[in-house]
């Protein structure tokens, strides 16, 4: 079979999250390949699963997509990203380091108090 992708995917798996219909319902995926232009995604099961486009957010990547379907074969899934969906950040890490950070000045000026060093 020939490979009509323009351009080359990377085998992975992932744990990723597809957000299907407008309520925010969501499944659970896997990842098996991915490029910057598509993803094929497996799914335990595929009923009532969208046949047009869903959104689907990988946290190991930090990133969500829009994404159209283009083929669906038993439990297997490709999609196309669709490039008018802006590349959200999925991990919170960067907030949760300052915040850490902040806690720690806090608890080190509070030990200084209680150690009468100031």
């Amino acid at each position: 079979m020939r490979d009509r992708r323009e351009s080359v995917r990377d085998k992975v798996m992932f744990g990723g999250i597809a957000e299907i219909g407008e309520h925010g319902t969501t499944r659970e995926c896997i990842v098996r390949n991915i490029s910057d232009r598509g993803a094929t995604i497996e799914f335990s099961n595929v009923d009532e699963l969208p046949r047009e486009q869903l959104s689907l957010r990988i946290a190991r990547k930090g990133r969500s997509f829009m994404a159209k379907v283009i083929w669906w074969r038993d439990n297997f899934v490709g999609v196309a990203f669709r490039a008018e969906g802006p590349a959200e950040p999925v991990s919170d890490l960067g907030e949760r380091l300052r915040k850490s950070e902040i806690k720690k000045r806090q608890l080190q000026r509070r030990i200084d108090d209680l150690l009468g060093h100031r």
